[in-house]
């Protein structure tokens, strides 16, 4: 919400009290800032000048020698291009050693050999369009036409370019302190100034609005209430120049003088409003109705809009005019020749905005105050003062009365008053006179023990809210500052433990974290070579979705961990290492919500990766998090990777995910110009398979006996079957196997491979003989043989 001083000043007196201070007091009492600026504060030097004489440039058939008084003794003499200027002319002058909005700075020189000692200014050049000067024109200098200048004013007095304006972040649960009305309630409290806020006044025209117009309000619970009121004989015309200020300082781009009343009440009391054009407003009658299936609406904004039921329109007796709380209808804006229009202030459900606003993909400045719940009392003084308005800017003849169709309830809500409870909650010791005079001040009503809050503060429901409101007003610095004695119960789960390991682990490998979107676009199941009848492309759509490329809930992470690397590679980075732990989102049969599953998903390129670099990296991984039972079994059934450089991990006999080479049409697909490496395991599943805590082991009493293995096999035969086999024919006496060699070449026949072995053996009750360690060669080369593979000669 951004305040205007100006503005603000109507209502409470800050008059001596800096933005700074104010911002500072308002933030403590609970009324956060932002910032604020100063509208013009980077104009320097830029003043009111005042045309002499003009004559041609002497060496230029376009440009202008001009002589313009800026309020000292002589008149200085300006070069300008500019086709617009006349002699009389009020003008803004940056002068020399001046600076613009934009940061350039002006210096005095020469054009074609003339002096030239400033710069004659255009709007732009200032910052500002012709919605904030009507008059001005965009190609040009501007030519002022405000009243009471004289040479050499300031132009941001001259034109009031002025003012401060204050940025706050406004709570949820505080939508009244979305208007001037309700932050000068907050100031009047926090500096202890009078509050003026008057009623407004409409003298009102012949006739009765009963006469043109009828309401019907078919859906109660969500419209409580709707006040309507007309305004006849319009005149359309820009909005005077204190209107336009204070809607620029708010953010607000002027229109003309009716959309401006409409906009100067929503920020004025935060109640949005609409203008009906009343010629189109068929049979005289506005219905406030759920849509009808299949129902459309063109929008403000041009856009044709297909409703739902569940969706609330503001209708006439043939079509709907406006989608309630979102937006109005084409053709039930203000045009030039409007005679006649219905202002509309009213209340309507926040949560059915919200979900209008949402499945219709518009959010506004209206639905983002009606999403919080408005009060429904503020809806008869809005439309008055837009009334009032009328009256003041002469834009039109308001027509008797009101129309207020009311079903709120207006029973005020009780909160007791429990000034003990409230000390001790607080901790401090507040007067009880004290909190009465801060609530009453609050517009709060005492009534004995009860408290009364108004109708616009729907915040204030029990009693600690009563002690939230004092503790503000009263001074949080007031309240002591006490340690906090005793201890904090709390820790890590076993399943938090063990994501913190994975992340420690992969860490101290050289991997970097990184985090992507969950949600991404159905065509990259298609660069990852997604089979059209794969299950991973039954996805959760989402209905209200940030674009196409965001549309789905992703099935596997091989896309998002993809695009990570190709972001890298095209940035000219060498070589990445990278993981993520994120989640998929499979859909369960019969079920509403979709299996939501943690996935550790590793991607490398660069030189020093290959397969067993990114296999050593899983193993690493899970042995340090106690995951046992790991085997690797060949698979091309995923076509994201290279169908003979791929492997699927086997944990506990279960599929825990896949390790492997990304296949060299998804690199293309991709645009990574070098081999990658994608490896993706499921979370839970290690996360079932952790071993038990180990206990302390000793070290080992008797020495170890190593043998080295040099083996000749078919290509295609998987290390983990060679593995497989030397483990189970050496026995439990095997400590550690360990590959360290494999080789194709000259020194092979084709087709063949070198796989070098080291094998580490050791009994726990002995020392290994030279005949037993043989032996378990043997029984190793035996078991070898028999699947292919043989002892390199």
């Amino acid at each position: 919400m951004n305040l205007s001083m100006k503005w603000l000043a109507d209502y409470v007196d800050v008059g001596g009290i800096t933005a700074h201070e104010f911002a500072e007091a308002m933030t403590m009492s609970g009324s956060k800032v932002e910032g604020y600026e100063t509208e013009g504060a980077k104009i320097k030097n830029v003043v009111v000048g005042k045309v002499t004489q003009i004559v041609r440039h002497p060496d230029s058939d376009h440009m202008f020698t001009c002589q313009v008084d800026v309020g000292t003794d002589a008149p200085v003499q300006i070069v300008t291009g500019a086709q617009n200027v006349r002699a009389g002319d009020y003008v803004p002058v940056a002068m020399h050693d001046s600076w613009l909005p934009d940061g350039t700075h002006i210096k005095k020189g020469k054009l074609r050999g003339v002096e030239s000692n400033g710069m004659l200014c255009s709007l732009a050049e200032l910052g500002l369009t012709t919605h904030d000067f009507p008059y001005a024109i965009e190609d040009g200098i501007f030519i002022l036409q405000e009243p009471d200048m004289t040479p050499g004013q300031d132009i941001q007095s001259a034109i009031g370019l002025n003012d401060t304006c204050v940025e706050f972040e406004i709570t949820s649960n505080r939508p009244d302190c979305l208007s001037v009305t309700g932050l000068a309630r907050e100031a009047a409290v926090t500096f202890d100034k009078p509050l003026n806020i008057k009623a407004p006044a409409v003298k009102g025209a012949a006739g009765d609005i009963h006469s043109y117009l009828s309401v019907e309000v078919t859906a109660p619970a969500l419209c409580p209430r709707y006040t309507a009121r007309m305004v006849k004989n319009i005149k359309i015309e820009p909005s005077p120049r204190w209107m336009r200020e204070r809607l620029r300082a708010s953010g607000v781009r002027p229109i003309n003088n009716i959309v401006d009343i409409t906009n100067y009440v929503m920020l004025e009391y935060g109640q949005p409003m609409h203008a009906f054009d009343y010629k189109y407003v068929e049979g005289g009658k506005i219905v406030v109705r759920n849509a009808k299936p299949g129902e459309t609406i063109m929008t403000l904004d041009g856009v044709t809009r297909t409703l739902s039921p569940e969706m609330l329109v503001i209708a006439d007796v043939s079509k709907p005019s406006a989608v309630a709380g979102v937006m109005g209808g084409e053709y039930s804006g203000i045009m030039d020749d409007t005679n006649m229009i219905v202002f509309e202030s009213a209340c309507f459900d926040g949560p059915s905005v919200r979900t209008t606003a949402k499945k219709l993909g518009m959010r506004t400045e209206a639905s983002g105050r009606f999403e919080k719940q408005l009060d429904p009392a503020t809806t008869i003084p809005a439309v008055q003062r837009a009334c009032e308005l009328v009256e003041l800017l002469g834009a039109g003849e308001v027509i008797g009365g009101m129309i207020d169709a009311d079903n709120t309830c207006h029973e005020p809500r009780r909160i007791k008053l429990e000034p003990e409870w409230i000390n001790q909650f607080l901790g401090i010791e507040v007067p009880v006179g004290e909190m009465r005079r801060i609530l009453m001040r609050l517009e709060c009503k005492i009534d004995g023990d009860d408290i009364l809050p108004p109708s616009f503060r729907s915040d204030l429901e029990h009693k600690a809210d009563i002690a939230e409101e004092i503790a503000r007003f009263y001074g949080y610095d007031k309240i002591p500052v006490t340690a906090i004695r005793g201890t904090a119960d709390g820790g890590y789960t076993a399943k938090q433990k063990f994501e913190r390991l994975i992340n420690q682990t992969l860490l101290a490998q050289g991997l970097y974290e990184v985090a992507t979107y969950s949600f991404i676009s159905p065509k990259y199941y298609d660069k990852i070579n997604l089979p059209a009848n794969s299950p991973l492309r039954a996805c959760v759509t989402i209905q209200n979705p940030l674009g196409e490329d965001t549309s789905v809930m992703r099935t596997t992470t091989v896309p998002s961990m993809l695009e990570v690397l190709a972001r890298n590679y095209n940035n000219r980075n060498k070589a990445a290492a990278l993981y993520e732990i994120g989640t998929v989102y499979l859909p369960q049969e019969g079920r509403e919500l979709p299996d939501e599953r943690p996935v550790i998903t590793l991607g490398l390129y660069g030189d020093a990766y290959d397969f067993f670099a990114l296999k050593g990296i899983v193993e690493t991984l899970l042995r340090a998090a106690g995951v046992d039972g790991c085997e690797y079994e060949s698979s091309a059934e995923d076509a994201a990777f290279h169908p003979g450089r791929c492997a699927r991990v086997l944990i506990g006999g279960k599929c825990a995910g896949m390790i492997g080479e990304v296949h060299p049409a998804v690199c293309e697909n991709y645009q990574i110009g070098t081999r990658a490496y994608i490896a993706y395991l499921d979370e839970t599943v290690l996360f079932e398979n952790v071993a038990p805590e180990r206990g302390y082991s000793p070290l080992p009493r008797f020495p170890a006996a190593t043998r080295d293995l040099a083996l000749i096999c078919d290509d295609a035969l998987p290390v983990a079957a060679l593995e497989k086999a030397i483990r189970s024919a050496v026995g439990s006496t095997l400590e550690e196997l360990t590959l360290f060699d494999v080789y194709r070449g000259a020194q092979v026949a084709d087709g063949k491979k070198s796989v070098a072995y080291s094998l580490t053996m050791r009994a726990a009750d002995r020392t290994l003989t030279d005949e037993e360690s043989d032996a378990a060669v043997k029984r190793a080369l035996k078991a070898l043989r028999t699947i292919g593979a043989e002892l390199r000669s």
